[in-house]
């Protein structure tokens, strides 16, 4: 119900899963967060509106076209497939919201330059570990180069990357949202590196 309802609120079409196989076994397929899901994950963890959320496979843009529709937070979709960035430029077109806060780049995850506004990152499990630490690492140079807060928000989180982050770098877990379901990975994840200097 609410998948259909907020598309229709919006004008989007980001509804439906990736079907075929994908060219390599590094990407995982698409399938958008459940708005369900981003409800009860935004009813614990609110961005504002100075903030420049990037969602790391961002498929169709849901989650762009949702953070800034409900915070007036600004919003950059990162994504691989021309497919599925033609599809969020498409929406981008299609959306009855200000379109100046929303960009959607077509390019590998760890060839985004971190813009120094990025603040808040978001994964839904998108790629394998490998490509995981690069787009972490980028985003830790980023924040040393321009001293700020950062977020990541990881939904459906991996092993591999829960281990990463929390031996591996300066993250750190500041908020869990359980989503209440019988699998324990149905989950989000908020880890936090703070490089500031008061």
């Amino acid at each position: 119900m609410k998948e259909e309802y907020f598309d229709d609120l919006l004008n989007i079409q980001t509804s439906g899963e990736q079907k075929g196989f994908l060219e390599s076994f590094h990407y995982h397929r698409y399938e958008p967060t459940p708005y369900e899901a981003l409800e009860k994950l935004f009813a614990e963890y609110r961005p504002k509106s100075s903030d420049r959320v990037v969602d790391f496979g961002c498929g169709k843009g849901r989650l762009a076209f949702y953070v800034y529709h409900k915070f007036d937070a600004s919003a950059v979709g990162v994504e691989m497939s021309e497919g599925f960035y033609g599809e969020a430029v498409e929406n981008l077109h299609n959306y009855i919201g200000k379109k100046e806060r929303i960009k959607f780049q077509c390019c590998l995850a760890q060839e985004y330059e971190i813009a120094a506004e990025d603040n808040r990152f978001y994964f839904f499990n998108p790629f394998t570990v490998q490509i995981f630490i690069k787009a972490v690492n980028n985003i830790l140079r980023s924040a040393v180069d321009h001293p700020r807060e950062v977020d990541i928000i990881l939904y459906y989180p991996s092993e591999d990357y829960i281990f990463y982050l929390e031996n591996s770098t300066g993250f750190e877990l500041i908020k869990e949202v359980d989503l209440g379901k019988q699998n324990e990975n149905e989950r989000f994840l908020v880890y936090r590196f703070n490089q500031t200097f008061d």
